[in-house]
């Protein structure tokens, strides 16, 4: 069984002077334990592609199939709230909540004691390589890094198995973007994660498992 599963995807829209056919006759399979990129230019469907695994919207044709049951039998909320987490290029923390305050959010939602949150949120925040003491700060207050780094500590608070990725190292430098991609890595590699990529990154794109590239809206490679 697949974590995620990607067959015959069409999606189609209607602008104010045509319509615009954004993928076309898209199939991949994703598995847990890898990490996977998605790479092309700008318009080829990468992110349009990954709206769709997050269930942000269904293809016009096709499935997205989360462990063998698609997304248009299911509860959009419930799969983005239970099945899959998403982090972005610009980070989306809550900018008037604490980080630990971020990283609970998601947590407290699913009905967690603030208290039981609190002291995940503490563990997530050593995970991905930050220090206790930026607990208590505001987004603002970190770098761009460790903004990032929060974000994916928030999103491993959701505790589902499958991590989209859009562009997460696109507002780093070199440095930082090296560390969240090994962060990334390590919780496919080691934890059992499900992890997919967007970037324009090839150099990124070459240490991940493996590769799919779209070119006008089609799988190339």
């Amino acid at each position: 069984m697949h974590a995620l599963s990607i067959q015959h995807v069409n999606y189609t829209y209607q602008t104010q002077y045509q319509k615009v056919e954004a993928l076309r006759d898209i199939s991949a399979d994703f598995d847990a334990g890898k990490v996977y990129a998605i790479v092309g230019k700008s318009g080829s469907g990468k992110t349009t592609l990954l709206s769709l695994m997050a269930g942000l919207d269904l293809p016009t044709q096709g499935e997205v199939l989360c462990h063998d049951v698609a997304t248009s039998q299911m509860q959009l909320e419930m799969y983005r709230r239970e099945k899959v987490a998403v982090i972005y290029q610009n980070f989306r923390l809550f900018p008037l909540l604490t980080v630990a305050e971020n990283v609970m959010y998601p947590m407290e939602l699913r009905g967690m004691s603030p208290k039981e949150a609190l002291e995940k949120a503490k563990a997530l925040i050593e995970r991905v390589g930050l220090p206790a003491t930026v607990l208590d700060r505001y987004p603002t207050m970190l770098s761009g890094g460790e903004q990032q780094r929060v974000a994916i500590a928030r999103a491993l608070g959701m505790e589902t198995k499958i991590m989209l990725a859009d562009e997460p190292t696109g507002n780093l430098d070199t440095a930082n973007g090296e560390n969240i991609f090994s962060i990334l890595q390590s919780l496919a590699h080691e934890d059992g994660y499900c992890v997919i990529i967007v970037t324009h990154d090839r150099t990124l794109a070459q240490k991940a498992d493996d590769v799919l590239e779209l070119r006008d809206g089609q799988v190339v490679g």
